[in-house]
């Protein structure tokens, strides 16, 4: 390994779980009250009270924290679920990426409006968040098929992450309502599943 990564690796171990939640809640408090513009890492130095370098050193760049914080303070995580049936699988994602819509739409819609005019942040958002989530959905997916429940060429099995991430985005714009756990697990069971089940079942 160089010098110059042992050295970040060093720095970076040095950081509790506990700390760099309170590093993660400063960014969205912040992200919350100005909006990803305001945003500096000297104000979240100066909200979770530590120096400016630390920051530099554990994360590069305020599109990268930003992204890391998203992803460490949101809810639940959708990469370790594996119930042992494709239907279970979604249903416990779409519980997940529901629990907190009502505080996580609005700020998304923001921050994917900065990432617009700003490639790094789209890059850190898109690798920090969505490729993640649509990763495990795919991987639901792909093990659904080898189990049998699936045939590999159902032609549906492909858009499963678009449609489920893509109707978090689209209901608050469609119906002025968030997407909440209990609004996708009905578009999953209605719009989703039927098309993923192998035909006359």
């Amino acid at each position: 390994m160089p010098p110059q990564e042992s050295a970040m690796s060093s720095s970076r171990s040095k950081i509790t779980p506990e700390r760099e939640r309170e590093f993660f809640e400063a960014v969205i408090e912040l992200l919350r009250e100005g909006g990803y513009d305001a945003l500096t890492m000297e104000g979240v130095a100066s909200r979770s009270r530590c120096g400016k370098s630390t920051l530099y050193r554990q994360w590069g760049s305020k599109p990268q924290l930003v992204a890391c914080a998203l992803r460490g303070t949101r809810g639940g995580s959708v990469t370790s679920i594996d119930t042992g049936t494709l239907a279970g699988d979604l249903r416990e994602t779409a519980r997940a990426l529901g629990a907190h819509s009502g505080r996580d739409t609005p700020l998304m819609h923001a921050l994917s409006h900065a990432a617009l005019q700003n490639e790094e942040l789209h890059e850190a958002l898109r690798e920090g968040l969505t490729e993640p989530i649509a990763a495990a959905i795919d991987a639901m997916v792909t093990r659904a098929v080898e189990r049998g429940e699936m045939a590999a060429d159902n032609p549906a099995r492909e858009f499963v992450a678009a449609q489920l991430m893509g109707a978090m985005r689209a209901r608050p714009m469609l119906d002025g309502q968030y997407a909440d756990a209990e609004y996708l697990l009905r578009f999953l069971e209605c719009a989703v599943l039927p098309a993923l089940r192998p035909a006359g079942t």
